[in-house]
């Protein structure tokens, strides 16, 4: 064989086996490589996506419950006002009962009409739960008000107060809550509070403070109250509102999806009658902790009998939230523990 023969048959010949098998074991370590940065940027990926959920539901959480706190134990005209609760059984519910108007309850307390259990809509025990109630003036004044007829005449037609809805009136003397039992928003700016109508009702018509209403009974608008059946003079009107009453409470509870969410329960109005409804906020809510303080005092205390609510000044929301997937370096759901303090803005010096 010549020379060119020699150079043809060694330009032929392929790789050997061992050529061959380091070429596998390079390729090989280069798609570990490669597979490990895509699973690392997967699990941060992952990771990043969980924590900025979490974030988000925090965020929200905190949002509308904080609204709820500070408005609470609030009403249309000014802080502090003596009240009257005209309702039947105003104690027997906890959304007819303004006293305190705010009412804690620690992991081990059950709330009223809400119990423990690990159905849809009910309690995780050993979380707090706390009941919100105000008063938040929408700029509905009363121009006139008959006590004998007990009939509001408001400034406007387009006051959205319907018969059966929890409402209160106040002036500069004090404030009273009842339920409205006529009316026609859009149509008229009456509104009438006479005894009975929708459950709960009303246990008397007067609005006085005192209790006595005759000859007529107490006028909102009329400086001392007294208003001759022709109606308050024009020198003695003051201002005077009407709102609708407020009353929510926040707990964590079993969601359908078999989680734990935090939900807002709220007083629904439907054709007159009253009911309570749980809506869920944000899923994802493992505990919720919540200490108060208390005017005159310089640390916060867990919900007890021996809280004076009236004097609450402050609402301090610890919340532990958890994300979606086991994202979590130790192969967990991450969590995280945030907290939030609310000051109650009706009774901020």
């Amino acid at each position: 064989m010549n020379q060119s023969s020699r150079l043809g048959a060694a330009r032929l010949r392929g790789l050997t086996l061992i050529e061959l098998m380091i070429s596998i074991v390079l390729g090989l370590l280069v798609l570990i490589v490669a597979m490990t940065v895509l699973l690392s940027n997967r699990q941060v990926y992952a990771s990043t996506e969980s924590l900025g959920r979490l974030q988000e539901n925090t965020h929200t959480a905190f949002e509308l419950m904080a609204r709820d706190v500070r408005e609470t134990a609030g009403n249309a005209c000014e802080s502090n006002l003596p009240l009257i609760n005209v309702l039947n059984a105003s104690t027997a519910n906890w959304w007819t009962d303004f006293t305190g108007g705010l009412t804690g309850y620690d992991g081990g307390t059950s709330s009223p009409g809400l119990g423990f259990g690990t159905t849809g809509d009910t309690r995780i025990a050993g979380t707090d739960a706390i009941d919100l109630k105000s008063a938040v003036n929408s700029g509905i004044t009363i121009v006139d008000h008959q006590p004998a007829s007990a009939d509001f005449k408001l400034n406007t037609n387009a006051h959205r107060i319907n018969p059966g809805d929890l409402v209160m009136a106040c002036d500069f003397d004090h404030a009273a809550i009842f339920q409205v039992t006529n009316s026609s928003p859009g149509t008229n700016p009456n509104v009438v509070h006479s005894t009975g109508g929708s459950t709960p009702g009303n246990s008397t018509k007067c609005l006085s403070m005192t209790g006595v209403c005759s000859p007529t009974g107490y006028a909102f608008g009329c400086k001392g109250g007294e208003a001759p059946a022709s109606g308050c003079p024009a020198a003695d009107r003051w201002p005077a509102t009407i709102a609708k009453l407020s009353m929510t409470r926040w707990f964590v509870g079993n969601n359908p999806r078999g989680g734990q969410s935090l939900y807002q329960a709220v007083l629904q109005n439907s054709g007159g009658s009253l009911s309570v409804v749980n809506n869920e906020v944000v899923e994802g809510v493992r505990n919720m902790q919540l200490t108060y303080l208390v005017d005159g005092t310089s640390a916060y205390v867990d919900a007890g009998p021996g809280v004076d609510w009236s004097k609450v000044v402050s609402v301090r929301i610890n919340m532990r939230v958890e994300g979606e997937g086991r994202v979590g370096t130790d192969g967990n759901a991450l969590q995280r523990d945030l907290i939030h303090t609310v000051a109650i803005r009706n009774r901020t010096p």
